[in-house]
């Protein structure tokens, strides 16, 4: 099964079913955590740590549209949710990063993961932006001093924009692995 090694079922698609969806979903959160916008224009440090919270912001997008939308989307979830996982790992010991160090960075990065989507969902549950520009000074702009003008308010718009996007599409294409995001601020 390549990289991914996912079994299980979803949608009647058996094993083949649900590694075709995380394959699809990664290769989208992937793509769009990679958008140049969010480094040039937004000020998103371009580093390690930058494009893991980007790609933890963009995991948290599609996470919060699959819960509670019954079995096959928490299965979908999870399976993406730990491909993540298995992706930070192998380019961890790409880098070169000592097998003893990877396991305790890698959990580092799950637990820092579960405190991001609390942090982020309370925030998203809000009908101001406050809470969620102070979730994403905290996480996407940690070490960015200062945060270009203007950054957290279009950064702010922007998670609001995909969520509604996302919120949008129809499960069934969640299900089939297809992800549609905002448009990145220019």
């Amino acid at each position: 099964m390549g990289r991914l090694g996912i079994g299980g079922g979803i949608g009647g698609g058996g094993s083949a079913g649900i590694a075709a969806a995380v394959a699809g979903l990664f290769t989208a959160l992937v793509g769009q955590a990679r958008e140049p916008g969010f480094y040039r224009v937004l000020g998103v440090p371009d580093t390690l740590d930058g494009r893991f919270e980007m790609m933890a912001l963009h995991l948290f997008l599609v996470m919060r549209r699959l819960k509670g939308q019954g079995g096959e989307a928490a299965a979908l979830s999870r399976r993406l949710y730990e491909t993540m996982v298995d992706d930070f790992e192998k380019s961890l010991m790409e880098m070169g990063a000592g097998d003893s160090g990877i396991a305790r960075r890698v959990k580092t990065m799950a637990r820092g993961m579960a405190g991001r989507i609390r942090a982020y969902d309370e925030a998203l549950a809000e009908t101001g932006d406050r809470r969620l520009e102070v979730a994403l000074d905290n996480n996407l702009y940690g070490t960015v001093d200062p945060v270009p003008d203007g950054a957290l308010a279009a950064m702010a718009a922007y998670v609001r924009a995909s969520a509604a996007a996302l919120d949008a599409l129809a499960l069934e294409t969640l299900l089939r692995g297809e992800a549609r995001f905002a448009p990145v601020p220019a």
